[in-house]
């Protein structure tokens, strides 16, 4: 996991976007300017996770106009919005919109750097959310098509004997078949596996048929 991510400053003022860069380069954070949100929105495919600080009133494509980009192209990084004083509709709509965060120009440094913090805490926490899916996913498609048939039957609140029966198959074969599933799942119990099952993207299914 990254201790730190990039940060991108979308902001038609020069000085700002200079200011604000100075200030996370001497902190050791990477930092990316942008002018515009018409110009930041062009280079989005091309650029890492991070945290954007998004300056709200700019000319074209303005913070609110960006905010809905982003959430059309579901991209869920965390987003800070930068105003004016006093513009609070403004700020209650990016809020709507996905903004974790609110700061008013000019702001201090220390809320600045909070609010960062708390973006790359939101970056750290989805990474390790993927990590852990990808690792359920990889997991899931090691078992055997009976072996995930058994899995969707666990998923599903079955017991033992209740599986059996909708398979039409012993009760030591369903024993042997669950015993592979959660040793290849590396899950130690049923629990587990469910929760692992669910993270994979499985949900609860249809009734189990006989081959």
């Amino acid at each position: 996991m990254r201790d730190h991510y990039p940060t991108y400053v979308v902001d038609d003022d020069p000085q700002i976007r200079d200011s604000i860069s100075i200030l996370l380069d001497l902190r050791g954070h990477a930092v990316g300017g942008f002018a515009s949100g018409d110009e930041f929105l062009s280079a989005l495919p091309l650029l890492d996770a991070g945290a954007i600080l998004l300056d709200m009133r700019m000319p074209g494509s303005d913070g609110v106009a960006v905010l809905e980009r982003l959430q059309q192209r579901s991209v869920g990084w965390p987003v800070i919005g930068m105003t004016g004083h006093g513009e609070v509709p403004l700020a209650v709509n990016a809020m709507k919109l996905g903004a974790i965060e609110f700061l008013e120009k000019p702001f201090r440094e220390e809320e600045l750097t909070d609010a960062l913090d708390r973006a790359h805490a939101r970056l750290r926490a989805a990474e390790q959310e993927e990590a852990s899916r990808s690792e359920a996913v990889t997991r899931v498609r090691s078992l055997s098509a009976r072996e995930l048939q058994m899995l969707q039957a666990l998923l599903n609140g079955l017991s033992n004997k209740q599986i059996a029966n909708a398979l039409e198959i012993s009760i030591r074969t369903v024993e042997m078949h669950r015993a592979s599933l959660m040793r290849k799942l590396q899950a130690r119990s049923v629990a587990d596996a469910v929760i692992l099952a669910t993270e994979a993207g499985m949900r609860r299914g249809p009734q189990l048929q006989p081959d």
